[in-house]
């Protein structure tokens, strides 16, 4: 059994750390302040190939493996999570949608400007009242012609009003569940598509998270990903990867927290020693540590089924849940290890601690992942 990363992995990893230590880091703090979406940083990102990571370099991606990718997520989350997800959203979602599952035609002329950063992707599955059961959206497509009208609306959607291209799943057939749901590209300005004003959220405030609306939104019928009908299908393939890239935000932002910890541990004194000689504060960094290790291993292993081409759905889910607890766990500790100082948002951990909650929500709950665990071990008994 090799844990070693390949001399390409570790390149790639030392590629995204120094530039999480020269961009991001206390250098995002104005932006988090301000709720404003940091456009230049991101802008940076293509410029590095980190924004066409895992697509092949025919339509101008990086051709990263997933162990890779992993790494890049995480290393970016460890510098800043609002970067870190709008980097991995764009690539996990909307680009490798259409990477996987879109015509050639149509990835000819999507994937370039994605790929390079030129334009930003959303993914539009979740709605205001389909979120764990995402079977149950209820937005519709019409054929009318050489148009597929949509009406309807998408919720909790990353970069929806930065971005200028969206995949988004819809009903097209009138039956329950996901046999009757389509997926399309949708670019922004086409008639009845528009973003609603960005939320303002608990944590990730540099990242852009809105609605996507449609009223009567006309999309041309080659805008149809695939066949009609496989849309749910689709999005539950792209959704394996993406859990793989949340597991690898919670281990960016343990590691974050872990780092401040660790920071103010040796500078700050109590009773004439400093916080690191305290037993106490000694075993806890020590769990954290080890918790860390456990979920970047998961990480990897999950990213590693993903590059063999084996099944790797049920070790994503594995991964995904265990990174977000570690992540909101590492947070937390590392929060009451600052004291009141943590509290305040002078110090990193307040910003940190905001963020790791959406690790335990978005790409499926807890919940959900354990359901998706439970389901592939008693298939088997």
């Amino acid at each position: 059994m090799d844990f070693d990363l390949t001399p390409d992995q570790r390149s790639i990893r030392d590629a995204a750390r120094q530039f999480a230590e020269a961009e991001l880091g206390d250098r995002i703090a104005p932006y988090d302040e301000r709720h404003e979406f940091p456009h230049e940083i991101v802008r940076k990102l293509g410029d590095l190939g980190f924004l066409g990571a895992v697509v092949s370099p025919d339509y101008g991606g990086a051709g990263l493996d997933y162990v890779s990718y992993a790494l890049v997520v995480s290393e970016l989350c460890r510098g800043d999570a609002s970067v870190g997800i709008t980097m991995w959203a764009h690539n996990s979602l909307c680009t490798n949608h259409i990477a996987l599952n879109a015509s050639e035609e149509q990835k000819r002329k999507y994937l370039p400007p994605l790929t390079s950063g030129q334009v930003l992707g959303a993914w539009g599955l979740t709605e205001p009242g389909s979120g764990s059961d995402a079977a149950a959206l209820r937005t519709r497509a019409e054929l009318r012609g050489d148009h597929w009208v949509l009406n309807g609306s998408k919720a909790f959607i990353t970069n929806a009003s930065v971005g200028k291209t969206a995949v988004v799943m819809a009903r097209t057939e009138p039956v329950e569940g996901g046999r009757g749901v389509s997926a399309f590209i949708l670019e922004q300005g086409m008639p009845g598509f528009t973003a609603g004003k960005p939320y303002r959220k608990l944590g990730l405030h540099a990242s852009d998270t809105a609605e996507l609306v449609f009223e009567d939104a006309r999309v041309p019928v080659e805008n149809l990903i695939g066949t009609r009908g496989t849309g749910f299908q689709q999005a539950k393939s792209v959704l394996e990867g993406g859990r793989i890239a949340m597991s690898a935000m919670g281990v960016g932002i343990a590691e974050a927290a872990i780092d401040q910890a660790k920071k103010y541990m040796k500078q700050r004194t109590a009773f004439g020693r400093t916080l690191a000689e305290f037993n106490g504060l000694q075993g806890m960094i020590a769990d954290l540590a080890t918790g860390l290790e456990a979920a970047r291993l998961l990480m990897l292993r999950a990213a590693y089924l993903k590059d063999s081409g084996k099944p790797a759905m049920h070790a994503a889910a594995m991964a995904k849940v265990f990174s977000s607890e570690i992540a909101m766990k590492a947070a937390t500790q590392a929060l009451q290890i600052h004291g009141g100082a943590g509290y305040i948002t002078e110090f990193p951990i307040e910003r940190i601690f905001r963020d790791a909650k959406l690790t335990e929500i978005g790409e499926g709950t807890s919940e959900i992942q354990r359901l998706v665990i439970a389901r592939e071990l008693l298939q088997s008994v």
